[in-house]
């Protein structure tokens, strides 16, 4: 990370913002031929700084109306048990996030999904398939008043 000078981390930010911008475009926006910037974000894409480039898709325009953060909890913890947890987790594409985390449960899922019904069928059908899950709880989100994708850089 120390060796991102100003001018990487204003590309970071114009990127953020637009990934489609042109290298000519980002040029002109930080003051450099198209040629270093061009450099410049092959370096950062190679370093993993920047992951990857995505379309955001406006859930509610396809369908998707109910975001539900689910809170799991196991009945063991081992190193095996976690791992199958984790492998069944990522197969479904009902969860678009899941995070480890401390407290008084072990992960916190994001799921997007298209509305109570299809939760509930998930619920039973795809939750209630995995094993070793010991309670879940979940929480429905009425409305959204922040979401963005932008890494904080300052």
């Amino acid at each position: 990370m120390n060796n991102l000078d100003a001018t990487d981390w204003k590309l970071l930010e114009i990127l953020q913002e637009n990934g489609k911008l042109t290298t000519k475009e980002i040029a002109q926006k930080v003051n450099l031929s198209p040629t270093p910037v061009y450099e410049r974000i092959k370096r950062l894409e190679k370093t993993e700084v920047i992951k990857k480039y995505v379309a955001i898709i406006e859930a509610e325009k396809i369908g998707r109306t109910l975001t539900v953060f689910c809170n799991i909890t196991l009945k063991e913890h081992t190193k095996e048990i976690g791992n199958k947890f984790v492998k069944d987790i990522i197969s479904l594409k009902e969860v678009t996030e899941c995070y480890n985390i401390s407290g008084d449960y072990d992960f916190l899922l994001k799921i997007i999904i298209k509305d109570m019904k299809h939760y509930q069928s998930f619920v039973i059908n795809d939750l209630g398939a995995i094993q070793n899950i010991g309670s879940a709880h979940s929480t429905f989100v009425i409305g959204t008043i922040k979401h963005s994708y932008a890494i904080p850089l300052q």
